[in-house]
């Protein structure tokens, strides 16, 4: 893993002893796709723990998660990043966000098209957002052991994410989140800044 690619240790379903056993090895940045997990698993870790959510986020979550997130890395639609911005002005915190793109071939995936992320992402919409700041893109590869179609995935949320920097000319607009444990290296090789790591890290998952 190069050195400047952040491992986001993805935690769902583990229990929090296997959580402590990689924070004594080191890991800080923990990623949790359940809110409910989440708000469950932070008090019980140390304070200088990062949570970074990147699941589904429903409306009626949002202010439960808040207190305990630094990052969201799945906001699928304009009315939920401005109902982050509302809801972490009322706790007064600044909350930073990845905008989720849709390059995958399933449908069951959420999250912006390329086109639209370009047309409905704008500098004025980011003036408007007080507590939320944009910090880039998260997208996820078709579940598929083609791994040239998933290049090509990664390649094009790699492009996006280029034109959106360019097109927002925001400075903290840094951070391309793809890759888990079956195809990372390719997201690396795409520019990923950001890897959500859960098999390869905690083995099988304990439902």
């Amino acid at each position: 893993m190069p050195q400047d690619v952040r491992l986001v240790a993805v935690s769902k379903f583990h229990p929090v002893e296997r959580l402590r056993e990689a924070y004594d090895a080191g890991q800080r940045l923990f990623g949790e796709n359940r809110v409910q997990e989440l708000v469950a698993k932070a008090p019980q870790l140390p304070p200088d723990v990062e949570w970074h959510f990147i699941g589904h986020l429903q409306r009626n979550k949002v202010r439960q998660l808040l207190p305990h997130v630094t990052m969201i890395h799945s906001v699928h639609s304009v009315e939920l990043l401005r109902l982050i911005d509302k809801e972490a002005a009322r706790i007064g915190r600044t909350v930073d966000v990845l905008i989720e793109l849709h390059v995958a071939q399933e449908m069951t995936k959420s999250g912006f098209a390329p086109d639209e992320a370009l047309r409905d992402i704008t500098p004025q919409l980011l003036d408007e957002l007080s507590h939320v700041r944009v910090r880039g893109v998260m997208t996820m590869a078709t579940f598929t052991s083609d791994m040239e179609q998933v290049a090509r995935e990664f390649a094009l949320a790699q492009n996006t994410f280029v034109q959106m920097r360019d097109q927002l000319q925001f400075p903290a607009f840094d951070q391309l989140s793809m890759g888990m444990s079956e195809d990372w290296p390719l997201a690396v090789k795409h520019g990923a800044t950001m890897v959500r790591i859960g098999t390869d890290i905690f083995g099988p998952r304990e439902y």
